[in-house]
């Protein structure tokens, strides 16, 4: 998938005014899902996404200094992409699930059943819920 579909299927499925919330969007899922995934996954998962989203998972790395794999709740992730895109609470869950749901169609060969899986139960519910609820 290339960005400018990526960004697209995004904006439709959140329902977003313009390119550039979807690209916030985009941003600040991605941000927090590397801060709470192990860095050689959120390689793995980059390296499946076009460059310019890929990179969003590997900034925690590069300027975090902390690395990833960083343990915390439903609640903090959701509160870390609220605080990133500007979005309410609720509207930071659907954010999430819709840039996973993107994130999850534009790559192969499991990778989003093995971030689900090292992501704790609560979180894991969160992002199987889907855009649509």
């Amino acid at each position: 998938m290339q960005h400018d579909d990526f960004i697209g299927q995004v904006q439709n499925r959140a329902r977003l005014p313009s390119r550039g919330d979807a690209e916030r969007a985009c941003r600040a899922t991605l941000e927090t899902l590397g801060e709470r995934i192990p860095e050689g996954l959120a390689d793995n998962l980059a390296a499946q996404l076009p460059v310019e989203i890929g990179e969003h998972l590997r900034r925690t790395e590069i300027y975090g200094g902390r690395g990833s794999g960083e343990r915390f709740d439903r609640h903090d992730f959701i509160e870390r992409i609220s605080s990133r895109s500007g979005a309410d609470e609720p509207k930071a869950a659907f954010l999430a699930r819709a840039v996973l749901e993107v994130t999850d169609e534009a790559t192969e060969g499991g990778i989003m059943d093995r971030i689900y899986s090292s992501l704790s139960p609560d979180i894991r519910e969160l992002v199987a819920a889907g855009s649509t609820d």
